[in-house]
């Protein structure tokens, strides 16, 4: 089962970037922790386990999406990480998969149900976002739409994440099947797919850099940095689009292991990332999570979507093929 998925993930690692917290040497008794968080995430998840007591007691390791997924498909609970944060989906399909995870045994008041391995850390929702200047040298309007982008008059003016790197690119293909179906939404994809050319991004943070340097007019990425980006004063505007914005939520997750001393102690910081961490995080990703969280209404999206079919692996290796074949 997902034999391909794993080879294709593994092969488009992003490749490792180590995060190492507390002292530089490993001890047996240090908590692994494997997230495939970016910078911000892992520094409000640091701030929070240092101020909870446990500096110098873990070791946070940071991975591509990609790559990380492909750990967990093939290792299970071999893999070294005591506890993980990752894209809810891949936790599922790890899951049922290699059913590797402890059940959490703390509670959390998440506002959506999920199952009792994990519990959300942080989501991100998707959005177009334009450089005003350059659309108004070249006399284009802001578009409405993940389809607008496909007009000719934005040729060579879009920059959009690949799929095979960055989840961000996957809220695009949600949105655009699930309003035009796949045969009328590839249509509408090998169209947007000339308009980028040069300006297909490895990360989801890619298509917000290229507009706010003005090499692209407009670009789809995650609607929240467009949102800071617009307040920090740079000729940044953002639109959610028609097709609706799509999220996709991170999750932490403790591996099951035979140590029940050091699962006690991952489940502590587990508990500690979801919980304390969250005041943080919620800056940065400001998706209401839980019970008695709030965002500005600036953050808020304006047409709320979810996919039809629950999110896997599976089904992000479906998008991925129809994401190549509008190529």
């Amino acid at each position: 089962m997902l034999k391909s998925m794993k080879k294709s993930i593994i092969g488009a690692g992003i490749g490792l970037a180590f995060v190492l917290a507390g002292c530089g040497t490993q001890s047996s008794d240090d908590v692994v922790i494997y997230t495939n968080a970016d910078e911000e995430a892992t520094s409000a998840m640091e701030a929070a386990l240092d101020d909870a007591g446990y500096e110098g007691e873990y070791i946070l390791q940071s991975q591509g999406t990609s790559e990380l997924g492909g750990k967990l498909l093939a290792e299970g609970d071999k893999i070294e990480a005591d506890v993980v944060t990752m894209s809810s989906y891949f936790l599922d399909s790890a899951q049922e998969q290699n059913d590797m995870f402890e059940d959490l045994t703390y509670e959390t008041s998440a506002l959506e149900e999920h199952p009792p391995y994990y519990t959300p850390i942080l989501g991100n929702t998707g959005a177009i976002f334009v450089n005003t200047e350059v659309l108004k040298q070249h006399g284009l309007a802001t578009p409405e739409s993940i389809a607008d982008l496909a007009k000719p008059e934005y040729e060579g003016l879009v920059s959009i994440p690949n799929i095979d790197d960055s989840s961000t690119a996957w809220l695009m293909v949600q949105a655009v099947i699930s309003e035009y179906g796949e045969e009328e939404g590839k249509e509408i994809f090998q169209k947007l797919i000339a308009n980028v050319g040069p300006h297909l991004e490895s990360s989801g943070s890619g298509p917000i850099s290229k507009v706010q340097a003005g090499e692209a007019a407009a670009g789809f990425g995650l609607r929240h940095q467009a949102v800071v980006a617009k307040e920090s004063g740079a000729p940044i505007a953002f639109a959610d689009p028609t097709e609706g914005n799509f999220s996709l939520m991170e999750a932490v997750a403790v591996v099951k292991k035979d140590n029940d001393e050091k699962t006690q102690k991952a489940m502590d910081m587990a508990e500690v990332i979801s919980t304390d961490a969250r005041e943080e995080l919620l800056t940065y990703y400001p998706v209401a999570l839980y019970e008695g969280e709030t965002v500005d209404e600036a953050h808020k999206p304006a047409h709320s979507k979810t996919f039809e079919q629950p999110l896997d692996v599976e089904l992000l290796e479906q998008h991925q093929e129809f994401f190549h074949s509008a190529k």
